[in-house]
């Protein structure tokens, strides 16, 4: 299991897909609000004047030196639910990184939200 003090570490660092072909750079870290544990991370993709943000899961990913390698393909990941590196993720689009990745989707018992980002 990756710790959430850990995975802040590698803010900035290269994130690679499962054939270790790098996606992007790593710039935040979301935590399942129920358990804490680091679920989901944003990549930096695209040129520098039109860079947006990914997200990608953090299940079945390996932290090496320098580096994050995720379980899911360079273009799974290129086509996943995004936003402009400004912005922040609105409750309501939460759901579709899960759908996009055939993840469940599990809002807290009052429809909480389940990502938070540290």
């Amino acid at each position: 299991m990756i710790q959430s003090a850990d995975i802040r570490e590698w803010r900035n660092q290269e994130v690679l897909d499962e054939d270790d072909k790098k996606i992007g750079t790593l710039e935040a870290v979301y935590v399942n609000t129920r358990s804490d544990e680091p679920a989901v991370v944003t990549v930096a993709v695209g040129l520098p004047t039109r860079r947006r943000l990914v997200f990608v899961p953090l299940a079945g990913a390996v932290v090496g030196p320098g580096y994050l390698r995720v379980a899911y393909g360079k273009s799974a990941v290129k086509d996943a639910p995004s936003m402009g590196t400004d912005d922040v993720l609105p409750a309501e689009n939460e759901k579709e990184i899960f759908v996009h990745y055939g993840l469940p989707y599990e809002p807290g018992p009052s429809g909480e939200r389940q990502l938070a980002r540290r």
